[in-house]
């Protein structure tokens, strides 16, 4: 007997079905230390259509750059809110205009596989009906003084950087855009991990 990789499985079209009662649109919950902040956007195809059936999942260091554990962010134990801060978020795109909404905190600098710190970033993979592998790409924060060296975001062609980098709505707070487009123009920087 010899063993064969079994081909991927798409989503299906079912994601607001199976996804929905597990869905964390608030990643930091009240009381969680740092810069609240929320971030919105659309998923779109490579004909600029939107996806409503897709899900967009974040992981993230809280505001002094620590991830969770099984300790508690801070790695004590107890059930303060930095204890219940996990970094993790799933959202589902609206089945309408593909768009997705989730509030946090903005995530403090992590270390670099290289030495040194990583510019302030959160991971988001999505999956989407159709789509045989989950594509993986990293939001950035725009004017942070660390992006110019950051390891990740250097290595990425400078022309392409802006689709990793979100965008500050027009009121100036704390609220940030960034839409993820999945092929084609305008395409999203996309990681193998």
């Amino acid at each position: 007997m010899s063993l064969y990789t079994a081909s991927s499985q798409t989503v299906g079209p079912y994601v607001a079905i199976g996804f929905k009662p597990m869905e964390i649109r608030d990643i930091a919950p009240l009381g969680v230390a740092g810069e609240r902040i929320s971030v919105s956007g659309r998923v779109f195809d490579g004909d600029h259509k939107p996806i409503t059936d897709g899900v967009v999942e974040t992981w993230q260091a809280d505001g002094e750059g620590r991830y969770h554990s099984t300790e508690g962010a801070a790695g004590a134990n107890g059930s303060s809110a930095a204890n219940r801060f996990r970094g993790f978020g799933r959202i589902l795109t609206d089945g309408k205009d593909g768009s997705f909404r989730f509030t946090t905190i903005k995530p403090g600098r992590v270390a670099s596989p290289a030495g040194g710190k990583q510019a302030p970033h959160i991971v988001v993979t999505v999956f989407m009906r159709g789509l045989l592998k989950h594509l993986q790409t990293r939001l950035y924060f725009p004017d942070d003084p660390a992006n110019a060296q950051d390891l990740v975001l250097s290595q990425v062609p400078e022309s392409r950087r802006g689709t990793l980098i979100a965008r500050r709505e027009a009121d100036g707070g704390a609220s940030y855009l960034w839409d993820i487009v999945v092929q084609g123009q305008d395409e999203t920087v996309f990681f193998d991990y």
